[in-house]
C-alpha cells in the first residue's frame, strides 16, 4: 500500500461491488470516497433503475453466502430489504429447481436467500454504505485514470461530467469496481506494465424479462423458480417474487435462441420449456411494464493473480475482474465475497490470490454448465436428488457457493449414488 495518504481509499464505481468494497474498506481507512459516473438516486427513490446498470431490469438476488457477507458488512441490510417488500426464503426449501426437466426434492437447509429487484438491493446497500461516517460519494464523475509515483498508485484521476473539471483524488489505495468496461489493463499499460491474461468464453447468451402482477398462490410459497438448461436444451428461465406483489420472469437462450419481447411470443417461448411452471405463471399473471432484452456474448476473467508485477495501491474486483453468466444469480454474491476479502488484506498479491480462490468455483460452475454440460457423476447426482433431499442439499450448497465443488466428491455421496434404488 502506498505510504502517501495511507489513511485514504478511493473506490471507482458506485454499484453493488463498489459500495460493498467501500463498506469493507471503511473498517481500515479514515476516509473512503466512492466515485460513480451516474448521478445516483437518493435513498427515498431506491426503486429507480439507472443507466449504468443495463442488466438491472433482469433477475437479481443474493445467494446465502452473499447475503451473509452483506449483512456482516452492513448490519440491518436484510431487515430493510424485507421491510421494503423483498422476500427471504430457504435456498432449497423455498426455491424450485428444475434440473434435467425434473424438480429437485425440496427441503429446508437453513440457508437463507434473498429475492428482490436490483434497484431495491443496490439502493439499500448504497444507503447503508453512505451512512457510514467515513464513506462519501462523488457521483456524476468519470474515472479517467490513476496517478502513480515511485511505482505505486497514489490516487485516482476523475473528471466531472457537468463542467466541474478534472482532478486527482489522493489515496493510499485505489479499488477498481467499474464493471465489465474496466480500463485497469490500460492503466497498467500506461505505467509500463503488462496487463492480466484474459480467459474468454463465448456463450452468446440472450435473455428477455417481463414484469407481472402475480397472486401469491401462483408461487405456492416459493420465492424463486429456476428451469435450467441441460444437454440438448438451449432455453431456460428464472422467475422471482419481487416487492409490490409482482414477479419478474426472465427467459434466456444460448447459441442463437432469443426469447421474443411481445407477450404472445414470450408466452410461446415459456411454453417451449421442458416443464410448465414458467408458462403457468405467464398465462395466469397480468403484464406490468415493458419487456426488456439483453445480450451477453462472452464471459471474461482477467487473471490479475498471475501478474508478476502489480503496482502497490491498486486492486480490481467484481465484474472488472471476472464477469460470467448473470442468469445464475451469482454476480452480486461473488462481488460480496470479494469485497469481504478486503477485510483480510489490501496488499495486491495477497488480495488477488484470495480473490482468485473465491472466483474459481463460480467460474468453473458457469463455464461447465454453459459449455461442457454437467459431468456424468454430477448429472447422476442431479437425477438422484429428485428423490433424495440430502443429495439435493449437497448439490445446492455448491451451487449457492457455500461449499466448494469438491464437496460433491465426498465418499457418502458416491456410496449413495452407487447403492441400488429402493424398490
Amino acid at each position: 500500500m502506498s505510504k502517501h495518504h495511507s489513511d485514504r481509499a478511493v473506490v471507482l464505481g458506485g454499484s453493488v461491488a463498489g459500495m460493498l468494497a467501500a463498506a469493507a474498506l471503511a473498517q481500515r481507512y479514515t476516509s473512503v470516497t466512492v466515485v460513480e459516473r451516474d448521478v445516483l438516486p437518493p435513498a427515498n427513490r431506491n426503486n429507480e433503475h439507472r443507466r449504468g446498470v443495463p442488466q438491472g431490469r433482469h433477475v437479481h438476488g443474493l445467494l446465502p453466502q452473499g447475503r451473509r457477507i452483506v449483512e456482516e458488512l452492513l448490519p440491518g441490510f436484510t431487515e430493510r430489504v424485507l421491510a421494503a417488500g423483498g422476500h427471504q426464503g430457504d435456498i432449497l426449501g423455498n426455491t424450485r429447481w428444475y434440473l434435467n426437466g425434473l424438480p429437485l426434492r425440496q427441503a429446508h437447509t437453513g440457508l437463507a436467500a434473498l429475492s428482490a429487484s436490483r434497484p431495491l438491493i443496490e439502493g439499500t446497500i448504497r444507503e447503508l454504505a453512505l451512512a457510514l461516517p467515513n464513506v462519501t460519494l462523488l457521483d456524476g464523475h468519470d474515472v479517467v485514470g490513476v496517478r502513480a509515483d515511485d511505482g505505486g498508485v497514489t490516487g485516482g484521476r476523475v473528471t466531472s461530467l457537468h463542467g466541474g473539471g478534472s482532478r486527482v483524488l489522493p489515496a493510499g489505495l485505489v479499488v477498481d469496481a467499474t464493471g465489465r468496461g474496466s480500463r485497469a489493463p490500460h492503466w497498467l499499460a500506461d505505467l509500463g506494465l503488462p496487463g492480466p491474461a484474459e480467459e474468454a468464453v463465448r456463450i452468446d447468451l440472450a435473455y428477455t424479462s417481463r414484469l407481472f402482477d402475480v397472486p401469491d398462490e401462483l408461487f405456492d410459497g416459493d420465492i424463486v423458480v429456476v428451469t435450467a438448461r441441460f444437454p440438448g436444451q438451449h432455453r431456460s428461465s428464472v422467475m422471482q417474487r419481487l416487492e409490490g406483489g409482482r414477479a419478474l420472469v426472465t427467459l434466456a437462450g444460448v447459441h442463437g435462441e432469443r426469447a421474443p419481447a411481445d407477450l404472445a411470443g414470450f408466452t410461446a417461448y415459456a411454453e417451449s420449456l421442458p416443464v410448465s411452471a414458467t408458462a403457468d405463471v405467464v398465462r395466469a399473471a397480468t403484464p406490468a411494464g415493458d419487456p426488456v432484452s439483453f445480450r451477453y456474448p462472452t464471459y471474461v476473467r482477467r487473471r490479475y493473480e498471475q501478474l508478476a508485477t502489480v503496482p502497490d495501491g491498486l486492486l480490481v474486483l467484481g465484474d472488472a475482474a471476472c464477469a460470467f453468466n448473470p442468469v445464475y444469480g451469482q454476480g452480486m454474491s461473488v462481488a460480496a465475497m470479494c469485497a469481504g476479502a478486503l477485510r483480510t488484506s489490501v496488499e495486491p498479491a495477497a488480495f488477488f490470490a484470495a480473490q482468485a480462490g473465491l472466483l474459481d468455483a463460480p467460474w468453473t460452475l458457469a463455464v461447465r454448465a454453459d459449455v461442457e454440460g454437467p459431468s456424468e457423476p454430477v448429472r447422476r447426482l442431479q437425477l438422484a436428488a429428485v428423490h433424495d433431499a440430502e443429495l439435493a442439499e449437497a448439490f445446492i450448497r455448491v451451487t449457492a457457493l457455500v461449499d466448494p465443488p469438491s464437496a460433491l466428491a465426498a465418499p457418502w455421496i458416491a456410496q449413495r449414488l452407487s447403492a441400488p434404488a429402493a424398490a
